[in-house]
């Protein structure tokens, strides 16, 4: 069994947090909580808990508590466990105490983020204790992200022990199909590329065929992305890769089932990158139970 992942919040940017929490609320207060300004009184106090309803990998807590304080500086989260952590059913995340006001207020906008961080990283760790004991293989990310939220779900992929690909189009050199077809082939795609990208850059390339393979490997790519490519096509690609003297680190892309991955691992691929980490993940069942404890003076510490 491989051993949990921690993650430190000061990974993901402030900035972005803050961004991304801001459109949330945005969405959820046009004009204020009408439920709770005509139910819960002013001064009432909530505390509470927020708990697995099923088995997940927990990420993006302080994403939750950003929402919260956002609505009130005075709710105050007190985490139990870490992100990266593996939870059971009933598991609790936090607990949560402030202004019933506040809190009612950004419960939904917090799940939200929270919920869909915590369904990319035990999805992603699913793919990651796929990979045999030993595997030097990378599980990795796409840009196949939600609009928007990619700092959120690269940092939850890293939470579930994951890696992440290139972050956006200035990140890395990646040559595709279209950049390969409107070039007229895959020689002079990576040529260019050699001549104009930065000096530090690997220049990677995607193949789609074991034609297009050949091509690059005789360009001297620095990473080749074996697309699509099924396992007689994959192991008959690593057999050419390995027989030249400074082989290219190879990655493979499409069609990465869970089933798929101990074999692709063995074969001896550097990199699986999964789009499926992002795109297909389900939100995973997380709530918060609370219970009103009275009224509030405003002035007595919360915690």
């Amino acid at each position: 069994m491989k051993p949990t992942l921690f993650v430190s919040a000061a990974e993901l940017s402030p900035v972005e947090v803050d961004r991304i929490v801001d459109i949330a609320l945005a969405e959820d207060l046009a004009a204020g909580d009408v439920t709770t300004r005509s139910v819960i009184p002013p001064d009432a106090l909530a505390r509470g808990v927020i708990s697995a309803r099923e088995p997940m990998v927990l990420a993006g807590l302080s994403v939750a508590a950003r929402v919260f304080a956002r609505v009130d500086s005075r709710i105050v989260l007190t985490p139990t466990v870490a992100d990266g952590s593996v939870l059971g059913r009933g598991a609790v995340v936090c607990e949560i105490v402030g202004p019933a006001h506040g809190v009612l207020t950004g419960e939904r906008s917090a799940l939200n983020l929270l919920q869909r961080m915590c369904g990319v990283a035990t999805l992603t760790r699913r793919f990651v204790d796929a990979l045999p004991v030993g595997s030097g293989a990378r599980i990795t990310d796409t840009r196949k992200t939600n609009p928007g939220m990619r700092a959120l779900d690269r940092y939850a992929v890293r939470a579930g022990g994951g890696h992440n690909h290139r972050n956006d189009l200035s990140s890395a050199v990646l040559i595709k199909d279209n950049h390969v077809a409107v070039c007229g082939g895959v020689r002079p795609a990576i040529e260019r590329a050699r001549r104009a990208a930065p000096h530090t850059m690997r220049i990677e390339c995607e193949v789609q065929s074991l034609a297009e393979l050949d091509e690059a490997l005789s360009a001297g790519v620095d990473v080749l992305m074996l697309d699509n490519f099924d396992d007689p096509q994959t192991i008959e690609a690593l057999r050419r890769i390995r027989a030249i003297s400074h082989p290219p680190i190879v990655e493979i892309s499409g069609g990465i089932t869970l089933g798929r991955v101990p074999t692709l691992a063995a074969m001896g691929l550097d990199v699986l990158s999964v789009g499926a980490l992002t795109h297909g993940a389900r939100a995973v069942d997380i709530g918060l139970d609370l219970d009103v404890t009275g009224s509030w003076d405003g002035a007595t510490p919360l915690v």
